[in-house]
């Protein structure tokens, strides 16, 4: 790894040479400006104000500007001439427990490699010493153009630098917090609890960037002519969405699912199904227009079936009618004969 800065730790009377290097990388996406007509590149040029044309890299100068709103210039000498003791050296200036330093105030990280055979031994000495007192070392040191605050602790088998905020670079956490009195409930925090345990020890292993995956996946959708990608991103990143009524039910509800998630050796996201009683009061609803649509439809089909019905009825009738006036006039026609 290359190194960005090189100096000594002072150690009280004992030094120990030392190269910077960068402990973390960012691997985040990075995107171009580009000219959405014809996509073209979209660059910056340092343009002076003034005469309105693009300045070289070797004439652009520190510039300070005071509360008069005069700009005063600072040259390089200028800036070398700074009573900086720490310009070269990180400087411990105690031995503090880890727990008394709030993360809060922790900002870059980075490795302290030995520089050199003759740094070895001083290197291991201090490594073995933070390891067995179980503190960590505060010290001062000039990096970036800038004195910083720095905490030295032992990351495995390395020396482990974090550079740190100055206590008044921190903000007041005044007017963050909810104001008024909130009360929450013994059974609220027993679930809390219960939830806390059933989720047990997490695996930095299992860790990763889901929405860079995302978006790598539809840069390269895109460059093959595919297209977004499919539906299931779009859902999965419309579930973390949700309104929160009941806190108890919220927190009964996440207990179950972390449970039923460590059975089945991953989380799980079920939707909420909808409430039993409004399915049987839309039933009940419905029943009323169903019998009368049902007793509507058995009282046409009787007409139909009542009319056809007495047709045979009326043509029988006919026939008795005829034998009956038949009978009537047959004696009259013997008695004539």
């Amino acid at each position: 790894m290359r190194s960005i800065w090189k100096g000594t730790i002072s150690f009280g009377l004992v030094s120990i040479p030392i190269k910077v290097v960068a402990a973390t990388e960012n691997h985040s996406v990075s995107f171009h400006q580009v000219h959405t007509a014809d996509g073209g590149r979209i660059r910056y040029r340092k343009v002076c104000e003034l005469d309105e044309e693009e300045v070289p890299r070797e004439e652009i100068g520190r510039g300070f500007e005071t509360e008069e709103g005069h700009t005063v210039l600072l040259t390089d000498d200028d800036m070398a001439a700074l009573p900086l003791p720490t310009a070269k050296t990180v400087e411990i200036l105690g031995f503090v427990p880890a727990e008394e330093i709030d993360p809060l105030q922790l900002d870059r990280s980075y490795y302290l490699a030995a520089d050199g055979k003759r740094a070895d031994k001083p290197y291991v000495l201090l490594r073995e010493a933070l390891r067995r007192s179980g503190k960590v070392a505060v010290a001062k040191l000039a990096l970036r153009a800038r004195e910083s605050l720095g905490m030295l602790r032992v990351y495995e088998d390395a020396l482990a630098l974090h550079t740190m905020l100055w206590p008044d670079e921190i903000r007041s956490v005044s007017g963050v917090a909810p104001e008024g009195q909130v009360e929450v409930r013994d059974a609220e925090l027993d679930l809390a609890d219960t939830l806390m345990e059933t989720l047990g020890e997490l695996d930095w292993n299992d860790l990763r960037d889901e929405y860079r995956e995302a978006l790598e996946e539809l840069v390269r959708a895109k460059a093959e002519g595919v297209g977004p990608p499919p539906e299931e991103l779009r859902r999965r990143a419309e579930a973390g969405g949700g309104k929160l009524v009941d806190l108890m039910s919220v927190l009964e509800r996440s207990v179950q699912e972390a449970r039923s998630g460590r059975q089945e050796g991953e989380a799980t996201v079920h939707e909420l199904p909808e409430r039993r009683p409004a399915r049987k009061k839309a039933a009940e609803k419905k029943a009323p227009a169903k019998k009368a649509e049902a007793q509507k439809a058995a009282k046409s089909t009787a007409k139909k079936t009542g009319s056809k019905a007495a047709a045979p009825k009326k043509t029988a009738a006919k026939k008795t009618t005829a034998k009956k006036t038949a009978a009537k006039k047959s004696p009259r026609s013997r008695k004539t004969a």
